[in-house]
């Protein structure tokens, strides 16, 4: 009896760690390649959005936005170097890719509140930390109000080892250009959905890493609260 306790006991512990697990690994629903606004009307229409409604996010408008930024458009399986083996929605020197992708959820349908990373080969969401983390940004970016208002917040890294490994010292160079089609990429597709997003660069960059546990070979780049643009009374 009692070894039979023990096993039972094992097996709840194994189940729990799957369970954690799968709470913790967030698969995204498939973006959509064909949008209702045109290319041109969006770029006319793009401003910086700074106010946001109350209103939540759906799960498939958090999808579109992190694809329109860092999904894989093409797989070649047949490629043997990893580094050609795709592409992406935003170009990038040497095909590198250096940028990491985290959000910040407040309001998202169905999604508990924490900080996610972007895992652009398997287009899904990994939990790395728990909890409103909209305050601690907001308090590293000079607590300007945007953040805490929003009902997300995709905050935007580069590893610039990743690129300096071809291009050396000239990779800080790059890694910020390819940050800014990353941002105009989140821009579009945010007016494209009715969302509202702003790019903020003024920030404490150690606060930052620290508030979010943001690994040492990464270095934040932008953040761009994202939410539900206020709609005018008519």
């Amino acid at each position: 009896m009692k070894n039979n306790a023990k096993i039972l006991t094992f097996l709840f512990f194994l189940s729990s760690i799957c369970f954690a697990q799968k709470d913790d690994f967030i698969e995204l629903p498939v973006p959509s390649l064909d949008g209702t606004e045109s290319l041109e009307k969006v770029l006319s229409k793009r401003r910086s959005i700074r106010k946001y409604s109350e209103d939540s996010l759906s799960l498939s408008e958090i999808s579109q936005i992190l694809w329109a930024a860092q999904g894989i458009t093409q797989k070649n399986e047949e490629t043997p170097s990893i580094r050609l083996s795709e592409h992406r929605t935003a170009p990038s020197a040497g095909a590198l890719y250096p940028i990491e992708l985290y959000i910040a959820v407040a309001r998202v349908s169905g999604l508990s509140l924490g900080l996610y990373q972007y895992n652009p080969q398997q287009h899904a969401m990994i939990k790395v930390l728990v909890g409103d983390r909209r305050a601690d940004i907001s308090n590293a970016a000079l607590k300007q109000s945007a953040i805490k208002k929003a009902a997300v917040n995709i905050i935007i890294t580069g590893v610039y080892k990743k690129t300096a490994s071809k291009y050396g010292e000239r990779a800080e160079r790059y890694v910020q250009i390819e940050s800014g089609a990353v941002c105009q990429n989140i821009y579009l597709q945010s007016y494209a959905l009715g969302l509202g997003t702003v790019y903020i660069g003024a920030f404490k960059d150690d606060s930052l890493k620290a508030t979010l546990n943001i690994p040492e070979e990464e270095y934040p780049l932008g953040i761009m609260p994202i939410g539900k643009i206020i709609k005018e009374k008519e």
